[in-house]
């Protein structure tokens, strides 16, 4: 058990899934968002954090253009998508929207990496040179700069993408380099499973990662945050250092396509 959890009793809520009542009206949304949000309070509670040291990413992924829209009626403004062609399709969709952001959270090709430069607001998959230098050049293009997220992958599963962690060091030393790539932090997936210590380990894994990174951390190169937990498993995650969770079904209502379609095998 870490240093951040004091051996709390917190299960996974992978069982829920399929299960999450959808929202279809604002009311709905601001119930949904008033229950992760008080579920969110109660994990920085149990470690000691003080509440504004997690960012709740609702993630958007499957959902139409009109629950989105009451969505951000009741207060949600950057949303989370993992597919680019979706989350463009909705950008240019839900224009009209000037104070909605749209953060990419999925594995990117480098062919679309020019897409997520014209719209993005955050980027939290990267995971490789080549990735990198096709998203600097498209930005500078564009005359943007992009907040990034390097994704690592904790769980050791062929079917995740992201960097081994004994790849990080190395891969953040030549990041420098791509100057419109503001690097935030670390994300990842953990294991899909309903055993908590198998989880935890994976959110533990990136904490600890962070930590050692930091010291000699190359200049400009800030590891300030965690991205992890999903709706299943964000309270271990805040409990290990989270400072972001990614929150889909527990908001906007079950998915009736598989986490697949979504987290397709590396190949």
């Amino acid at each position: 058990m870490s240093e951040h959890s004091a051996n709390p009793p917190t299960q996974t809520r992978h069982d829920q899934h399929g299960l999450w009542p959808i929202a279809e009206t604002v009311e709905d949304f601001r119930r949904n968002l008033a229950t992760v949000n008080a579920r969110i309070e109660a994990a920085c509670a149990r470690v000691g954090r003080p509440l504004n040291s997690v960012r709740l990413l609702p993630v958007s992924k499957t959902v139409e253009e009109s629950r989105i829209r009451l969505a951000h009626q009741a207060g949600c403004v950057l949303l989370g998508e993992n597919k680019v062609q979706e989350a463009s399709r909705k950008w240019q969709a839900m224009s009209d929207l000037q104070s909605l952001r749209w953060s990419v959270i999925g594995h990117l090709q480098t062919n679309k990496a020019k897409v997520v430069a014209q719209f993005a607001s955050e980027f939290q998959a990267l995971d490789s040179l080549r990735l990198a230098r096709a998203l600097d050049r498209h930005l500078q293009d564009a005359g943007r700069s992009l907040d990034v997220f390097v994704q690592v992958n904790t769980s050791g599963e062929h079917s995740k993408y992201g960097l081994r962690p004994e790849d990080v060091p190395a891969f953040l030393g030549e990041l420098p380099a791509f100057s419109a790539l503001r690097v935030r932090g670390l994300m990842t997936l953990a294991v899909l499973s309903a055993e908590p210590e198998r989880v935890r380990a994976c959110f533990s894994l990136l904490r600890e990662l962070r930590d050692q990174l930091r010291q000699d951390a190359p200049a400009g190169i800030e590891l300030d945050e965690l991205s992890m937990g999903m709706s299943g498993d964000y309270e271990i995650a805040i409990e290990e250092g989270a400072t972001v969770v990614r929150v889909g079904q527990a908001i906007f209502g079950a998915r009736s396509t598989p986490d697949s379609l979504y987290w397709p095998s590396a190949t």
